[in-house]
């Protein structure tokens, strides 16, 4: 693998910031994936939601998911990768963050995603145990 764009997911739906939690939910269903990019009205990336956010910091709070907007699930600052970023690169970002997943970007444009999953098919399997073993702390 030479670079992130090589093995990225490409050309992901974005959850808008002022659409619920409740679509977030569904656009992860209709798509099969576990996370979604959150994106303002610039088309920024803001953050990415999971489905994990979904239950812990939405159902398990008692609040309505077809209401409570997705962009209240922004982080502070989105991590994200670049397009031509290394696979030690992306690596160091994910253990560094513990994320499992990054938006991937080419200047201020979302190009794509990669998920850890992504990165283990990628890497000699070495290098998938030091990465797994990374995230897991």
């Amino acid at each position: 693998m030479g670079s992130a764009r090589e093995i990225m997911t490409r050309d992901p739906q974005c959850v808008r910031t002022d659409q619920t939690a409740a679509d977030a939910a569904r656009m992860m269903a209709e798509q099969g994936v576990g996370a979604l990019p959150i994106c303002g009205p610039d088309n920024k990336i803001k953050g990415v939601i999971t489905d994990r956010d979904l239950v812990i910091k939405v159902v398990a709070e008692g609040r309505d998911a077809g209401t409570f907007p997705a962009g209240d699930l922004n982080q502070a600052e989105a991590v994200t990768i670049g397009a031509d970023d290394s696979p030690d690169e992306i690596m160091a970002t994910m253990s560094e963050h513990g994320v499992k997943r990054l938006p991937v970007i080419d200047g201020d444009r979302l190009v794509g995603m990669i998920a850890i999953s992504d990165v283990a098919r990628s890497l000699p399997h070495p290098r998938t145990g030091e990465l797994v073993d990374a995230l897991s702390v």
